[in-house]
């Protein structure tokens, strides 16, 4: 008879889900500190998160290059000012092989399931390669990573293609087609002018317009790159400039949202340029203040829905037919295929459904609809826990992986400080979270974010805004930079 046996689960120190800018980067300067025992666990194909995930034609990040890299791997062979989609994929495949962690790298596998082992005081995970356990998890899945598509009565019966411009599909031959283009945000703007091309026809339906800025966009040329990778202190200082000029919307933005004046009229004249029509320009002329949604740069956006072969549909989807699309006004509208640029899954984070902490609670009901952390990186009730841009973390001026890194930085801080005291248990109280979330909710108030008079994605169910940092970002990286034990309880590793 056959006595049945079980294969331990596989115990690491680090558990990083996510193989995107935050995963790949903990994991990196986890390495680069000796700190190897670790895994990384990526459902995708391949890293990059976003940046592999997002695919559609024209997609290219609207961060300056010598911005958008790790500080301590800068690029010198960006080719654009603005860096498009398979480069910034690209070199973070190259940082993986510069730092040597691709054997720590587990992809096509999904964690499907994480909980908090009270007894043991570790992590126990669920995966699709089979359970794992982990002192520490960090969760860094990325807050564009999980699409979104409205649930539009009838679209199940829709004979033609749908997918997402996260999920492009790239089998299909738009050439000639009619087609449905329902969105008009930051993938919008990029993949509409691609699709406008080659479509036979294309309806884009807008439910509010975006406030659109002249691209800046060009190629960086030989002699730049060469100078680059030559003097990097060079590159360095351009960096420097970048990111001090993309700190000077934050006064405007955070504070007082009437000094973006200069930054609306330079909005509107790219408008009355680019739009004779006057009819179509008052159907794109936004009607709340500039900053409270993401501000857009294309030079290419409001030529493609003037072209003859483009509608702008601003009344709402009502319903899907097998052929087309009806919307409210009572219009039919022809379609073979359906793009969705709808965005993602933002402040309804996916992976908080699968995380339980203390007592089994899941990170989606201690939320409640409204996530909030202690500097967007710890959760109360949920030990040994670091999200990476995690609640108000997010930007909508500068450069993500600015935050990232000082995220990081914060947690090898906890990392290095559970050492020092033989911890094997790190918890914010949650007296330190509400406070810093009520100081933090008291400064989002007199934001363009929460007074410019629009509904984004920033804000979550309750209608509170729990996605941006509301202040420059060298005060989040100031309060970063070192832990702050104070704030937290550590407690001994379980024998």
């Amino acid at each position: 008879m056959d006595v049945p046996t079980t294969t331990p689960p596989r115990h690491v120190r680090v558990a990083i889900i996510g193989a995107g800018f935050g995963g790949l980067g903990t994991a990196i300067r986890l390495d680069r500190q000796g700190d190897d025992d670790f895994l990384v666990f990526e459902r995708a194909e391949d890293v990059g998160g976003t940046w592999w995930a997002n695919t559609y034609p024209g997609c290219q990040c609207d961060i300056p290059s010598h911005l958008y890299s790790f500080s301590f791997a800068p690029n010198p062979e960006w080719t654009r000012t603005y860096p498009e989609q398979p480069e910034i994929r690209d070199y973070l495949r190259a940082c993986v092989t510069r730092f040597g962690i691709a054997d720590r790298i587990r992809l096509r596998t999904e964690v499907t399931g994480a909980d908090w082992d009270e007894a043991a005081g570790r992590w126990a995970l669920q995966t699709s390669a089979g359970p794992f356990t982990a002192d520490v998890l960090v969760a860094a899945p990325g807050p564009l990573s999980a699409p979104s598509v409205p649930d539009l009565p009838g679209l199940a019966d829709f004979a033609g293609t749908v997918f997402h411009t996260a999920r492009w599909n790239h089998d299909h031959d738009l050439t000639g087609r009619r087609v449905a283009f329902v969105g008009t945000g930051a993938s919008a703007i990029q993949a509409v002018p691609e699709v406008q091309r080659v479509a036979g026809h294309l309806d884009v339906f807008q439910r509010t317009p975006p406030w659109v800025v002249p691209h800046r966009d060009r190629p960086i040329t030989r002699a730049e790159r060469a100078l680059y990778r030559r003097v990097p202190v060079a590159q360095r200082l351009v960096r420097s400039v970048v990111y001090g000029l993309r700190e000077l919307l934050v006064p405007g933005l955070a504070y007082r949202p009437a000094l973006m004046g200069a930054v609306q009229r330079l909005a509107l004249k790219h408008l009355a340029d680019q739009v004779p029509d006057p009819a179509l320009r008052a159907r794109v002329t936004p009607d709340y203040a500039i900053g409270c949604k993401r501000i857009l740069p294309s030079n290419r956006w409001y030529p493609a829905l003037g072209a003859p072969n483009v509608d702008l549909v601003t009344s709402a989807i009502a319903a899907v037919r097998p052929d087309g699309v009806v919307s409210a006004d009572g219009a039919f509208h022809p379609a073979d295929t359906i793009i969705f640029g709808t965005g993602f899954h933002v402040t309804d984070i996916p992976l908080a459904g699968i995380v339980r902490g203390v007592g089994g609670r899941r990170l989606a009901d201690v939320w409640d609809r409204s996530p909030q952390a202690y500097r967007g990186t710890a959760v109360a009730g949920f030990p040994n826990l670091f999200l990476l841009v995690g609640p108000n973390v997010g930007l909508g001026h500068n450069s993500i992986v600015f935050m990232i890194e000082a995220q990081i930085t914060y947690l090898l801080g906890a990392l290095a400080e559970m050492r020092r005291r033989g911890a094997g248990r790190v918890e914010v109280r949650p007296a330190a979270q509400a406070a810093y979330n009520v100081g933090l909710q008291g400064r989002m108030g007199r934001t363009v974010w929460n007074t410019g008079g629009c509904s984004s994605w920033y804000l979550d169910a309750t209608g509170r805004n729990t996605t941006i940092w509301p202040d420059f970002t060298w005060r989040f990286w100031a309060q970063a930079r070192r832990f702050d034990a104070a704030a937290y309880d550590l407690a001994p590793a379980v024998p």
